[in-house]
């Protein structure tokens, strides 16, 4: 998996694993400026989506209602938006592309969790890679109530 992905700059991979199917796995994204930020990645190696398989897309039709739908249980955000970036591994001589989808809860509204606030200056415009790392404990309290909501 990817050391560094190009939207969020965030070291280390894609960030902790949430549940996984046959073809995909799901993470909670390390950097949180959007509450309930994922990563979906391909356990496939593929270059473009039009190389995904039948099964392939089908499984991620399933991911994407099941996390829209688990994040209006957790958190009741009020849009979602999908992006899908390669541009950085083809900076490379010899590139080596991952798909993954950021998955980013949007917020009309200001919210509070676990005492933290979570805003979205950005909201109805692209979202920014702006980073938000936060305390460990606080990580695995957004795991533990989007696990409960699956």
């Amino acid at each position: 998996m990817a050391t560094k992905c190009e939207y969020c700059q965030m070291e280390g991979g894609y960030g902790d694993l949430i549940f996984e199917t046959d073809h995909w796995m799901v993470f909670l994204a390390p950097s949180q400026r959007y509450l309930g930020t994922c990563v979906v990645a391909l356990k496939s190696q593929r270059k473009n989506l039009s190389e995904l398989e039948d099964s392939e897309w089908m499984d991620f039709v399933e991911i994407v209602r099941k996390l829209e739908l688990t994040m209006d249980r957790s958190f009741k955000p009020t849009l979602y938006n999908w992006s899908c970036f390669k541009n950085a591994t083809f900076r490379n001589q010899k590139p080596n592309p991952e798909i993954h989808w950021h998955f980013i809860p949007r917020y009309r509204n200001k919210i509070k969790f676990r005492g933290t606030l979570f805003e979205d200056p950005d909201f109805g415009y692209i979202p920014q890679p702006v980073e938000k790392r936060l305390p460990k404990n606080l990580m695995k309290s957004i795991m533990t109530v989007i696990k409960q909501n699956l």
